[in-house]
């Protein structure tokens, strides 16, 4: 595929709700374009872009997919995201590297959660948009309803850039307002628009003329001097007003008719912004002009494990030209990197390129020290581009090893796994042992386990985290142990007595010594204490770490012959244990603060269901059209409550969560505990 000028490239981001239709819709673009020679189905899994075996089998999309293809005399690089909400990482990372988006909206289904997410996601990167209501073929497909729905939930500025003719059964084509042709069937081919819908065409034209007018004040004085605009005023008008943002064209098709796709894609090259039309953020509040002449920067955007070229990386160039064979500056991290061949990627393949220019869009492997979020420039003049913000994971599961050789392998597969997908995070919980592997919901992290296996050949199991409960005393205690053994030749002795304090909440532990007149020698007093270390990581109520105690050594005896470290360490242990059990222990839970925001409709089941979760409601406020919670609640209630949430907002609610402290478990739930540790035992 030959190398484009600036002008002559769009970068389009896919969007919308799961289901909508993407993966349809792009392999639709990409057979219409020539790209392609069969169209592939998603049913049947032979699409294009959705190639990976787990997203044939769940026949959705996990990963972003490139998609380039060529319509006319324009480059188009179409970015297919899933829409499924665990993978939002994927839809971030695609929309960092684009200038406009396609936002997919089934007539069927209408406006769903993903359509809204999309739309913020637009906004909040300042991208310019058309809107597709795909699957008009679909029983129940409704385009007046969904242009409703898209202008009160998104606004007016969505406005219909095309009706369609039919729908359902009787779906035939579609109508371009601004030239007032119709246009049937998957070749677009021209017909006269049916007199029903006449009238309709008048007004809808009327509306999108009016308001392509009102953004320029010569198109405006013009149309209100009552003469006729012209189709190429009216096509260079709407593109100022996509690119500004004040119009989002609504199209219409169905992708799996290919009805109405050369139209799309005229619209994509016609109205959305080309690399030339957007400066690039750096690091430090500046912009970089794109440009072939000007010095590399390019943004690294995605990495992945390749079965057969090994680690994958996708960059686009902001400016200057990166080519094959080469070498270029990490200004990330501050280091060379070798650049072997260059490829261009649709889907699974690969097409060798010499170089990949300013605008564009490439990968390459098998590079040592990049990573996703990295810039690749030049030594000479160092531009570090402005990272991809992933958002943070808020789900987590305990990743336990089938077999022992999993176990040895699991470690490099978890790096991996995370170097891939920087929504993904591993940790390692030292008070429960657990390896805790966190994401963005269930459903990413029943993939990656998938993904283990089949990448890694490391077969794990997801289950819920242990919660790092701890003990303590509420009471002062005083407790002797003496350890004394007879057995031939050198026996064993040592008496320790030890005060037992409580400390306040997240007061740690203390040891002190107060020993007089040499009760125990000064060299045996490290051995107490490392017993009582030792003995404080089982608590007497369920095996807990014990926290929050001071324990004072304050008398004991010793034997000048049988005495000796591990006598004292063992009598120092047997002391803490006595007291432990005189000092009224309980156990500690963790709390976290939380904070959920939720539509105002969602806000009074949500804080009914905190309730139910044991949890203390500290304030509530407003924050641009939604609710935000604040309130701290116990960790054990909270370990799904990405799953909770979801289901009670239909998927429109998010939370963050943070350690707050440790608090006294209520005792009847303390004993439960108590009970399952004791039969866990048996």
């Amino acid at each position: 595929m030959a190398q484009s000028g600036l002008e002559s490239i769009r970068n389009v981001a896919l969007l919308s709700h799961s289901g909508a239709g993407k993966t349809s819709l792009s392999e639709a673009a990409l057979f219409t374009a020539g790209a392609i020679g069969r169209l592939g189905r998603v049913d049947d899994g032979t699409t294009t872009s959705d190639y990976d075996p787990d997203e044939v089998r769940r026949q959705i999309s996990i990963n972003l997919t490139l998609l380039p293809c060529n319509w006319q005399d324009t480059r188009l690089n179409l970015i297919d995201t899933p829409g499924y909400a665990d993978f939002a990482g994927e839809v971030m990372a695609a929309i960092r590297v684009v200038e406009g988006a396609l936002i997919v909206v089934s007539a069927a289904a209408g406006v769903e959660v993903g359509t809204e997410q999309a739309w913020a996601y637009c906004q909040e990167a300042g991208l310019a948009g058309l809107i597709f209501v795909n699957k008009m073929d679909r029983e129940n497909a409704d385009f007046k309803r969904t242009v409703s729905e898209l202008q009160s939930m998104l606004g007016p500025k969505c406005l219909p850039l095309q009706l369609p003719i039919g729908a359902h059964n009787d779906f035939q084509g579609v109508i371009d307002l601004l030239s007032g042709k119709a246009y049937t069937g998957s070749q677009a081919e021209e017909a006269a628009i049916p007199s029903s819908l006449e009238d309709e065409v008048s007004s809808l034209r009327e509306k999108l003329v009016e308001a392509i007018a009102e953004l320029d004040d010569d198109l405006l004085e013009k149309y209100l001097g009552g003469d006729e605009l012209s189709l190429e005023e009216l096509s260079n008008g709407l593109r100022r007003a996509v690119l500004e943002g004040k119009v989002v064209p609504i199209l219409a098709g169905s992708a799996l008719k290919a009805v109405g796709i050369n139209l799309l894609l005229e619209a994509i090259c016609r109205y959305l912004p080309s690399p030339s039309d957007r400066e690039a953020a750096i690091v430090g509040g500046a912009a970089v002009k794109p440009s072939h002449q000007a010095p590399l920067a390019a943004l690294v955007f995605k990495t992945t494990a390749d079965p057969y070229v090994g680690k994958l990386t996708y960059f686009r160039v902001y400016s200057g030209v990166i080519t094959s064979n080469s070498q270029v500056w990490n200004v990330t991290r501050n280091g060379a990197e070798r650049i072997g061949q260059l490829f261009l990627l649709r889907g699974k393949s690969q097409e060798p390129v010499a170089q990949v220019g300013a605008g564009d869009i490439g990968a390459v492997a098998k590079l040592a020290l990049t990573s996703t979020g990295d810039t690749l420039g030049s030594q000479d003049k160092l531009l570090k581009l402005a990272p991809i913000e992933f958002p943070e994971p808020i789900f987590g599961e305990a990743v336990h090893p089938k077999t022992k050789a999993d176990l040895d392998k699991l470690g490099t597969a978890l790096s991996r796994l995370a170097e891939e997908d920087p929504t993904l995070k591993v940790r390692r919980e030292a008070d429960t042992g657990e390896t805790i592997l966190s994401g963005l919901g269930e459903t990413q992290l029943e993939a990656a386990a998938e993904k283990m296996v089949r990448k890694f050949g490391v077969g794990v199991e997801l289950k819920t985290p242990k919660v790092p409960y701890k003990e303590t005393i509420t009471a002062a205690a005083k407790a002797e142990y003496k350890h004394k053994k007879q057995s031939g030749g050198h026996g064993q002795y040592g008496q320790v007595f030890l005060e037992l304090e409580p400390l306040p909440r997240g007061g740690g532990s203390e040891f002190v010594k107060r020993i007089v007149g040499g009760a125990i020698p000064k060299n045996y007093i490290p051995a107490v204490e490392k017993g009582v270390n030792e003995a404080a990581r089982q608590g007497v109520l369920a095996g807990y770490p014990v926290v929050d105690i001071k324990t004072t050594l304050y008398d004991g005896s010793f034997h000048p012959v049988d005495s000796s470290d591990i006598c004292f360490k063992i009598a120092g242990a047997g002391a803490l244990k006595k007291g432990l059990s005189l000092g009224q222990p309980v156990l500690l839970e963790p709390i976290m603060n939380i904070r959920v925001t939720v539509p105002k409709d969602f806000t009074g089941d949500v804080i009914g269901d905190l309730n139910t979760k044991r949890a203390q409601v500290q304030g509530m406020n407003p924050e641009n059209g939604v609710n935000v919670i604040d309130a701290r609640v116990p960790m054990d209630e909270v370990l799904r409550y990405a799953i909770d949430l979801k289901s009670l907002t239909q998927g429109r609610g998010r939370y963050t969560t943070e350690f707050s402290h440790y608090e006294e478990v209520p005792a009847h739930i303390a004993q439960k505990l108590i009970s399952q540790k004791q039969t866990e035992k048996v």
